[in-house]
């Protein structure tokens, strides 16, 4: 009998041996290969590209523009950072908004919104750079890219190439601001990347209750009434027969902000309104319960290895930042998901310090 008791346990001491290491291992495996939002404690308006093997990162700054760049975008705190542009002209100096980096004929270019500081003077410019890497080189000025006649204001510009044509899309005003102010979705061809080579088209401006709130819960807001559509970003259904462009709506101080979805066939002449259709309701808004308000300022990039896509868009954790008050806003990361029609999934922006496995490919360090 003692001997069976013997080997009782120590068959019981074994299988808690063998259950101890595979639950350190597997412990060990989730901690090694996760990412936590924020990936920032500040940064609004994230975008990234990857491009032979890195990625490319920036965001909304007021009087330069830096780029990260990286192996794994979920990392950006330990990317390398580089300033590749400090203004001089007076003239677009100030409050440096919403630069993308994108890869064209061989060189980059950035598209970014300034001003003179006067807010009601931003316009669109692009800056080139000829090297194989943009931490590389110089960036030089490219010029400001006028997108109608009476130079309306005009800020988020974006760019994408859809069956051998480039286009521009970008938010700008219908005419000057009296007292209101409604920011809508254009689109244009382009000639060049500094150049349009059509007249702009609108083809969205805010409708819905969802796109028109500027007053925050707590009563703040600003001097007049601002109806926003603002920061439009293309990306293709999964099997190419649709094409996307997601915005954000309402105002970027409140915690209405939200993402819409405009969506057009891939065959339809993108330049006629009528070929985008909105949805109603909004697809990425915020969750109070999981302490995420105003989600916007999407951007989209694939996993190292091709195999899956990620949304990078920014919130805050507090309901609103009153207008004029600092930016609480950090820039987030979520895997989408994609309908039966091919269309991306959003789905729910989580809360804070919820773990996720790291992109498809990354080499985890």
């Amino acid at each position: 009998m003692r001997n069976k008791l013997l080997l009782l346990s120590a068959i019981l001491m074994f299988c808690a041996s063998c259950q101890h290491r595979k639950t350190t291992q597997k412990e060990e495996t989730v901690t090694g290969a996760t990412y936590t939002n924020p990936l920032l404690e500040n940064g609004a308006e994230p975008w990234a590209i990857f491009h032979e093997g890195k990625y490319y990162y920036t965001q909304g700054c007021e009087d330069r523009i830096q780029l990260w760049e990286t192996d794994d975008i979920s990392n950006l705190s330990n990317a390398t950072i580089k300033e590749v542009w400090i203004p001089t002209d007076p003239s677009n100096s100030q409050h440096l908004w919403a630069p993308e980096i994108h890869r064209i004929d061989n060189k980059w270019y950035i598209y970014f919104t300034a001003d003179d500081g006067n807010m009601d003077n931003h316009q669109i410019y692009v800056i080139e750079n000829e090297s194989a890497s943009p931490m590389e080189g110089q960036f030089v000025m490219k010029g400001r890219i006028p997108t109608d006649k009476n130079n309306n204001w005009a800020i988020h510009a974006s760019t994408f190439e859809h069956n051998g044509q480039r286009y521009m899309i970008w938010c700008g005003w219908q005419k000057r601001r009296i007292d209101i102010e409604t920011q809508c979705i254009y689109i244009a061809t382009m000639g060049n990347p500094w150049t349009l080579s059509s007249d702009r088209i609108l083809i969205s401006k805010p409708e819905y209750e969802w796109e028109c709130q500027w007053v925050n819960p707590d009563g703040s807001k600003t001097a007049y009434p601002i109806h926003v559509n603002e920061a439009p970003q293309f990306i293709p259904s999964k099997n190419k027969d649709r094409l996307c462009i997601f915005y954000s709506a309402s105002g970027s101080w409140t915690p209405y902000y939200c993402v819409g979805l405009l969506t057009a066939d891939a065959n339809a002449d993108l330049l006629l309104p009528s070929s985008w259709k909105k949805s109603p309701n909004p697809v990425l808004q915020q969750q109070p319960d999981n302490r995420v308000y105003g989600p916007g300022g999407i951007s989209f990039v694939p996993s190292p290895d091709g195999k899956e896509w990620y949304m990078l868009y920014h919130a805050r954790k507090m309901p609103n930042d009153a207008p004029g008050a600092s930016d609480s806003r950090s820039p987030r990361m979520q895997k989408i998901e994609w309908d039966k029609d091919g269309i991306p999934v959003l789905g729910i922006p989580d809360k804070d310090g919820v773990k996720y496995s790291l992109p498809s490919g990354t080499v985890h360090k």
